[in-house]
């Protein structure tokens, strides 16, 4: 790959409140919602784990390394970019986060995250009018920054941790539907499941 090691990090630690289940082990199309991230992401990195629960069935029945918070106390998605940034430790220079609940992930997105990268710590991915703060790449000289952000001043959102940095978005079309679609509520996996079946 002709581009800095990256690993890949699934972010699977939430709650699922407005789904009623655990989001990763839902069926789409015949496959937990979980392999389907992990069939995107892991042709695009050279290697994938997944942030999480390592007891919950789902993330255990993936066959991925799946590693724990790296704070405890259920901080939100953030920590799960610090879990990945430390589990990248000296192997890694960049990580590349997708949530669980994104199953069309585009097929280009390391490749055109790391291309939009210049000097910028963090790159977004972005579609249509919205940018996704969870779909990005980051450098792993963050890993401490985002520890004391996390445990020092209190940072919860993903985006407000963004803005403490140098960042820059990468943009994608969305004709054919949007990549970064994700699946919170019963109706969203509906919809999800139609647009698998339409090819």
């Amino acid at each position: 790959m002709s581009r800095p090691a990256t690993l890949g990090c699934i972010l699977a630690g939430g709650r699922s409140r407005r789904m009623g289940v655990d989001k990763a082990g839902l069926a789409l199309g015949g496959r937990a919602l979980v392999a389907h991230v992990a069939a995107r992401l892991r042709p695009q990195c050279d290697a994938l784990v997944i942030a999480g629960p390592p007891g919950a069935p789902a993330l255990a029945a993936s066959g991925l390394v799946v590693a724990d918070d790296a704070l405890p106390g259920g901080l939100g998605p953030l920590v799960g970019v610090l879990t990945a940034v430390r589990r990248a430790g000296g192997r890694f220079p960049f990580v590349v986060t997708a949530p669980v609940d994104t199953p069309f992930l585009p097929p280009d997105l390391v490749a055109r995250l790391h291309a939009a990268r210049g000097d910028a710590a963090i790159v977004t991915a972005a579609s249509g009018a919205r940018v996704h703060h969870v779909v990005a790449l980051w450098s792993t000289a963050l890993a401490d920054d985002l520890e004391r952000a996390l445990a020092r001043d209190g940072v919860r959102r993903v985006e407000a941790f963004v803005e403490r940095h140098r960042a820059v978005s990468a943009w994608w079309a969305t004709p054919a539907g949007d990549p970064f679609d994700n699946v919170n509520t019963p109706a969203d996996l509906a919809r999800a499941e139609a647009r698998l079946a339409a090819g």
